[in-house]
């Protein structure tokens, strides 16, 4: 099938990622999948004066099945993904790294005074090396991780661009893929640091906002801290 956008550095498909086989073809995986937590959005105001409007949720979110089943057939090549750190970890996890999104994420839903502003982020496969030292195993984001980063593409869990850009900075050498591109953030922060990327993306509306991301030539969507 013929890509939904492509340029010198991103090809991207619209679909689903078991019907779309050239993100197989990369070297690296960097994604943020449905979580399997069946996530969903009320209406809610916060009391730093931004608005969350309703969602209906993520597709396929009911349970960590198509996280899973991705992986596998990606099979043991590096792999970075998001994930909840109420469920389980997928198979073959080498280390786990924490999003920090920062203290004025997280407000609605805390629980016992705390706020829901982490996250996990997987290694997972071969490449990854091992050894003394390393950097901090906590990534920060230096913008405020809430409703107005989502309002910019439309998506609830969009990226900040910074914290992409630093993961794959931080990735070993070779071509991306994402075959859960949601708002696209990691193909922009591949095209922003000249690696090529291979993306697919299930809903048709979230392509075109990847599409328009991608033909930007300045990119600001937030920066690591």
């Amino acid at each position: 099938m013929s890509a939904y956008y492509s340029d010198d550095y991103v090809t991207l498909y619209c679909g689903r990622c078991e019907d779309h086989q050239d993100w197989l073809s990369a070297d690296v995986l960097v994604t943020d999948p449905p979580y399997g937590r069946a996530w969903k959005q009320g209406d809610t105001r916060s009391a730093f004066g931004w608005a969350s409007d309703r969602h209906a949720g993520i597709a396929n979110d009911e349970s960590t099945a198509t996280r899973d089943a991705a992986l596998e057939i990606w099979g043991s090549k590096p792999a970075l993904t998001f994930g909840d750190l109420m469920l389980p970890p997928p198979m073959g996890t080498k280390h786990v790294l924490i999003y920090d999104k920062g203290e004025a994420a997280g407000f609605a839903g805390a629980v016992g005074g705390y706020r829901r502003n982490v996250e996990a982020i997987y290694l997972i496969g071969k490449g990854w090396g091992s050894g003394l030292g390393g950097r901090s195993a906590i990534i920060s984001t230096g913008v405020a991780v809430n409703g107005n980063l989502q309002k910019s593409t439309g998506h609830p869990h969009t990226k900040p661009i910074g914290v992409m850009e630093a993961l794959i900075m931080w990735s070993p050498k070779g071509v991306i893929a994402d075959p859960f591109a949601g708002s696209g953030s990691t193909l922009v922060a591949a095209k922003n640091l000249g690696r090529k990327v291979i993306g697919v993306e299930l809903e048709e509306k979230y392509c075109e906002v990847i599409a328009k991301r991608c033909q930007q030539e300045v990119l600001d969507f937030g920066a690591l801290a």
